[in-house]
């Protein structure tokens, strides 16, 4: 079976774009639609039931901690030093075992399916190092920009403007030990699955919002209301 047990949330931002919303808590904790934004990611998390939950924390992470003991996950602590996104995923390792893990952005929300049930029925790992979780602009909210990566007809992914990556996906650490810095983006790591053709795409059918800034907040609260969530 080709189901992944693991899901690294990414929780250590600073969240310096949320203005005063952040003063006193971390971005994961800023309310929206009445909950903590990390509690929308959550909420899919819990539905798809992995073996494994991992969250980084840095930035005021005590109410963060407390929040996340309570919903099952276990803490990757960076805050001696933030990691960025490749950094804090192999730091995480150990906590996450072996094979292919979920990754996931907790500054955003989506309107449809489990995007991870939706990731996992297209996963195949005989193709794939990474399937990332894409959609086209007309149904990103609080996101500017021209997009990340150009789909082909096989699912293939290229740079370019097209779809925008919403923050999740299915990714093979292995080539994490090949990396040398301490604190990188897993954009290094996609170079080499792209260079290799194995870093592949597949389109969200419904609606999702980037939750980056105050106008991001209401965004999102506006897009679960139009669609009664």
């Amino acid at each position: 079976m080709n189901r992944p047990e693991a899901v690294m949330l990414f929780a250590a931002g600073l969240g310096s774009r949320m203005g005063p919303l952040t003063a006193d808590r971390p971005k994961p904790m800023v309310p929206v639609a009445g909950r903590p934004l990390i509690d929308h990611a959550l909420d899919h998390v819990d539905a798809y039931d992995p073996a494994r939950r991992v969250a980084n924390v840095h930035y005021k992470p005590e109410t963060l901690i407390a929040h996340l003991k309570n919903r099952g996950v276990t803490i990757s602590d960076e805050r001696g030093a933030l990691l960025e996104t490749g950094g804090g995923l192999r730091a995480a390792l150990p906590l996450l075992g072996d094979g292919p893990v979920f990754t996931m952005n907790t500054d955003a929300v989506f309107s449809g399916p489990n995007p991870l049930d939706f990731l996992a029925q297209a996963w195949d790992p005989r193709a794939m190092d990474a399937l990332l979780l894409c959609l086209p602009s007309e149904r990103a909210h609080g996101h500017t920009g021209s997009g990340d990566f150009i789909v082909g007809p096989d699912g293939r992914l290229s740079r370019g403007p097209g779809k925008i990556y919403t923050g999740v996906q299915i990714l093979k650490t292995d080539g994490l030990a090949r990396i040398s810095d301490t604190a990188f983006s897993l954009n290094l790591l996609w170079d080499d699955m792209l260079s290799d053709g194995r870093l592949f795409g597949a389109c969200y059918p419904s609606e999702w919002c980037d939750v980056g800034t105050p106008a991001g907040v209401a965004a999102a609260e506006a897009m679960l209301g139009d669609h009664d969530v």
